[in-house]
């Protein structure tokens, strides 16, 4: 199926709930639900009512928001879950239960065929209400295939809205993403969510390969908080279908990125890597000569994303041994200093030296620099 028809269920305010520095109050909660609204993710998810009573509450008071964005929230596999659920007025509700032969033993004993019972009781009250309703397996990479297959497809001829995949411990390869999911995909015919945890760095790719293979729904969250090492990144996700084709993700207000990663880096007191997805303080920054050069000839020598779709600019470094004669031109310019290229290469290859001997800063170039156009014109008289 084409990429162009995908959802994001943005889930800062539900999987982003369990990350350890994450104590979201209302307030806080209210916030990062616009702003996303204000993004244009076309799903919401947030704690599931049952946790507390204040995430009954909070459930209760972001799906009342009036937002455009869909509100969810996920609930355990019982009818008494989904009665609350309902209450909030929520648009949808996400359904799930382990699968996999661990999950089954230590956390809820069920066997399988008790599994499809219940998911068929619980789905069918559900969409009889008229809500959006997603079944889940929980650690579907350690589910065997054959046990999750008629899950899905018993929840699937009951008219399921979709069915969720989801790789709950990160132990999955991009490969390993696109068979399963082209499985259900061949085995259902209601819409497939992806939620993959990032715990060996697979995450974003893994949620790309299950877009390729036909799901319809991919789970983010940002700055990828979330349970442990958290799950695909809002950002980096965007990043990755930027790359592919920048139309994907036109619908969405890039520059809103910024603001997103920097409420969220600040509420739940973590700084945001230097290497981040887009906001990342060295993602537009090019410091080799060479790269700098064909950067300032042509951005995307060197650019897969253009910084300015995002509101931000890239930053040619210059104040280092690496630095290129035609980084240096470039600041000459921007200082209105006119100086030839041979008195360009000679400053280049003095500020080279400099930076052999010590760190330098910009204030070092500039000096250099407007030395360089000061003997210029006590020569010139």
């Amino acid at each position: 199926m084409p990429l162009e028809s995908f959802s994001i269920i943005e889930s800062t305010l539900r999987e982003g709930e369990q990350f350890v520095g994450a104590n979201f109050t209302t307030d806080q909660k209210i916030k990062i639900a616009r702003a996303l609204d204000e993004f244009g993710v076309e799903y919401i998810e947030v704690t599931s009512p049952a946790a507390s009573p204040q995430s009954l509450t909070d459930c209760t008071t972001i799906a009342g928001l009036g937002l455009k964005a869909k509100v969810l929230t996920q609930t355990r596999c019982t009818i008494a879950d989904a009665r609350l659920a309902m209450e909030t007025g929520v648009d949808g509700i996400d359904v799930l239960i382990g699968t996999s032969s661990v999950l089954r033993q230590f956390s809820h004993g069920k066997d399988i065929p008790r599994i499809i019972e219940m998911a068929r009781e619980v789905v069918s009250f559900l969409l009889g209400h008229g809500f959006e309703v997603r079944f889940s397996t929980e650690d579907s990479f350690r589910s065997n295939v054959e046990d999750i297959i008629p899950i899905y497809q018993a929840v699937d001829a009951l008219g399921i809205t979709r069915v969720g995949i989801a790789d709950t411990v990160g132990v999955a390869t991009p490969l390993q993403v696109y068979n399963l999911v082209s499985r259900v995909r061949q085995a259902v015919k209601c819409d497939i969510e992806f939620h993959g945890h990032n715990d060996s760095g697979c995450a974003i790719a893994n949620a790309y390969c299950a877009l390729e293979a036909g799901a319809t729904h991919v789970d983010a969250s940002i700055l990828g908080i979330g349970e442990r090492n958290g799950i695909a990144s809002l950002g980096g996700l965007v990043a990755r279908l930027y790359a592919c084709d920048r139309t994907l993700v036109a619908k969405y207000n890039l520059p809103k990125l910024v603001e997103l990663d920097n409420m969220v880096a600040d509420i739940v007191g973590v700084g945001i890597p230097f290497n981040n997805y887009i906001t990342g303080i060295t993602a537009f920054t090019h410091k080799a000569g060479i790269h700098a050069k064909a950067v300032l000839n042509n951005p995307e020598t060197y650019e897969i994303l253009d910084p300015q779709d995002f509101g931000l600019t890239r930053y040619i470094s210059i104040a280092h041994r690496l630095t290129g004669w035609n980084a240096i031109k470039a600041r000459a310019e921007q200082l209105s200093l006119r100086l030839s290229d041979e008195e360009l290469h000679v400053a280049t290859a003095h500020i080279k030296a400099l930076a052999d001997e010590k760190p330098i800063g910009l204030d070092d170039v500039d000096a250099v620099l407007r030395g360089m156009s000061q003997q210029r014109e006590e020569r010139h008289g």
